[in-house]
């Protein structure tokens, strides 16, 4: 099976004519300098995508680039304790081991439970405001029509709509 890069090599180096090619040929040495060079580079494709750095290709490696901040021991400590949490993932799936097993890991607190009076005093507040979506498009009345709201969040204390 030939390889769409050599294709286009053959097809470049046809244009370009043999007789360039036999003027100068290249010593050993000058191919293993150029060959370290493009290893150096990044420019080496590797594996059956043809992905190399230079390509463009989703093969690089940045975290090599990085220079941790942390020493061994932190970087220990944080994953006994991601561990310990059940934050680590775990397989191709993406999930982690806490979501995989949530019987062995702590459950986050639940959050605040608003009472019935408090929730339909927060619903009265945002009729009042026109804060409520209206139709299928999910604008509020007070982005529809912000004048009509305007004097009752001045009085709400809403300094925004003072000037209005």
């Amino acid at each position: 099976m030939i390889n769409i890069r050599t294709l286009g090599l053959a097809l470049a180096l046809s244009t370009l004519g043999a007789t360039a090619f036999a003027q100068q040929p290249l010593t050993r040495a000058e191919v293993v300098a150029e060959t370290r060079a493009a290893e150096a580079a990044g420019c080496i494709p590797h594996g059956d995508l043809d992905i190399a750095p230079c390509n463009g290709g989703a093969d690089e490696h940045p975290a090599a680039e990085v220079k941790s901040t942390l020493t061994r021991a932190q970087v220990t400590a944080d994953l006994v304790k991601a561990e310990a949490a059940g934050d680590v993932e775990i397989g191709d799936s993406g999930e982690t081991l806490a979501e995989e097993d949530p019987a062995h890991y702590p459950h986050p607190a639940p959050a605040p439970v608003l009472t019935r009076a408090q929730v339909r005093a927060e619903i009265a507040q945002a009729i009042r405001d026109g804060d409520m979506p209206v139709g299928d498009e999910g604008h509020t009345e007070a982005e529809m029509f912000p004048q009509k709201y305007a004097a009752q969040r001045v009085r709400d204390g809403e300094s925004a709509y003072a000037s209005n």
